[in-house]
């Protein structure tokens, strides 16, 4: 690759400016704050596709040399979120390796490690650096390689490149909360569509997929003789969730904005009618995302 793919992840898809920039390059830092990642902690965690895990559980279960631990990475970890969630659901002893740029939230995620299922916090590794520098030598071992909200950053040869590696791993691969580039807000707004057609152009600028990623992924790892099953995993926000959606939304109009600066006014305007909705418990928001599990191995032998 010819620049750093996007690291911590978690900033993927609608998120406030100064939180989320995208593609990366060496002078292009992203920087997510540890307060975005963890007020975004629980929608994550309610929307990711426990629906996946069965058949990954089976083929974890089933893979060689089962004395040792679960070695897990978690690539673009952040504040350590995917591993809160994922480990007590894996069933097994497990170590987990986290990736990120960023050394506040590595020193933040080791700080809150993963627990397995029965409460007892599992053994970390940090390791801090650009995932386009990732090699097959740094998986080596892997039992599980994951990530969330990663996806839709990186470009279409950043996407082979991953599933390139993650096959020679040999291992599973869980990608959790790409966007879809769809949103359903209520009451609705006749200025919703527009700026949902902005932001997702945004997402696709340049080279990077954006919205597409999840498809350019399936069939980058089904070329390489992966099976590979999605299922749906959607933000549900609600009047609890205010202060979440209240910050997605600024992110979400203000990228809209910088795509298409002549919404300016109308944009601004829209904001604020919807602030208001939001701050008086009015608004829902739905907000679409889909998990990836590959699997090296048929999906019949895994589940």
């Amino acid at each position: 690759m010819g620049h750093d793919i996007a690291e911590s992840g978690h900033g993927a898809g609608p998120a406030p400016p100064g939180h989320r920039e995208g593609r990366v390059t060496a002078t292009d830092t992203p920087r997510y704050t540890p307060d975005w990642l963890e007020l975004r902690e629980g929608a994550d965690a309610a929307a990711r596709a426990p629906e996946l895990l069965d058949s990954l559980r089976a083929q974890l279960a089933a893979r060689p040399g089962q004395d040792g631990p679960l070695v897990v990475h978690d690539l673009g970890c952040g504040t350590g979120s995917m591993g809160r969630w994922l480990a007590p659901r894996l069933h097994a002893a497990q170590r987990w390796v986290l990736h990120d740029r960023d050394p506040r939230l590595l020193e933040r995620a080791a700080e809150q490690p993963p627990c397995d299922a029965g409460g007892t916090p599992v053994q970390v590794e940090t390791r801090q650096g650009d995932l386009g520098r990732l090699t097959a030598a740094d998986l080596a071992g892997a039992s599980l390689v994951t990530a969330s909200a990663l996806l839709d950053v990186l470009t279409r040869e950043e996407i082979d490149r991953l599933a390139a590696l993650c096959a020679e791993a040999g291992c599973p691969v869980l990608l959790a909360l790409s966007v879809m580039g769809r949103v359903e807000l209520t009451p609705a707004d006749p200025l919703d569509d527009e700026i949902l057609d902005a932001f997702n152009a945004h997402q696709r600028r340049g080279v990077l997929l954006g919205p597409d990623a999840v498809a350019v992924a399936t069939e980058s790892f089904q070329r390489r003789g992966v099976v590979v099953r999605t299922h749906s995993s959607p933000w549900r926000l609600g009047p609890e969730e205010s202060a979440l959606t209240a910050e997605w939304l600024r992110g979400w109009v203000g990228a809209a904005k910088e795509q298409r600066p002549d919404l300016g006014a109308r944009a601004d305007a829209y904001l604020r009618r919807r602030l208001e909705v939001c701050a008086s418990g009015g608004l829902g928001a739905v907000v679409h995302h889909r998990d990836l599990l590959a699997l090296p191995v048929p999906v019949g032998a895994a589940a």
